[in-house]
């Protein structure tokens, strides 16, 4: 009885090990785990889409992570705060816009660096931004302009 026991205790232990082995794997390669780097922040009008945890990328490239939105009670925006990487220096005069992965993709946030020398530091805001497209007002626009022009007065 005492070889049975040994034998469980061990593949019991594989087991575990096993498990452990997964799970670590599974979270180094994936977006779980947090950005090291600094924070900004940006305002959009609409921030659809978005939410804690959504990619930040340049040029398709992932370079950080939304950590947080909130609403300015003041001026009703959407305050959108992220990490970029500490090896991406930012020009001050970057953009940030609401992107679509594709037609039916999700949504993340793009970064277009510009070309001033001055840096953003951490905390500062990326003042030119823009929101996603509304596909459905833009469909419907389409629609209701394009049988309008068919009628015949």
């Amino acid at each position: 009885m005492e070889k049975g026991r040994s034998f469980e205790t061990v593949v019991g232990t594989m087991v575990l090990a096993v498990a452990i082995f997964f799970f670590h794997y599974v979270y180094s390669r994936s977006s779980w785990k947090g950005v090291d780097g600094y924070q900004l922040m940006a305002k959009f009008d609409r921030a659809d889409g978005l939410s804690e945890g959504t990619d930040v990328k340049i040029s398709g490239v992932r370079v950080g992570k939304v950590s947080s939105l909130e609403l300015d009670p003041s001026s009703f925006f959407a305050v959108v705060k992220f990490y970029v990487s500490e090896k991406i220096k930012l020009p001050s005069d970057s953009s940030a816009n609401v992107a679509s992965e594709g037609l039916f993709g999700g949504k993340y946030l793009a970064i277009t660096p510009g070309g001033s020398k001055e840096i953003l530091k951490p905390g500062d805001e990326i003042e030119n931004t823009s929101g996603p497209l509304d596909l459905e007002s833009l469909l419907g626009k389409f629609i209701f302009s394009s049988s309008d022009s068919g009628k015949k007065e």
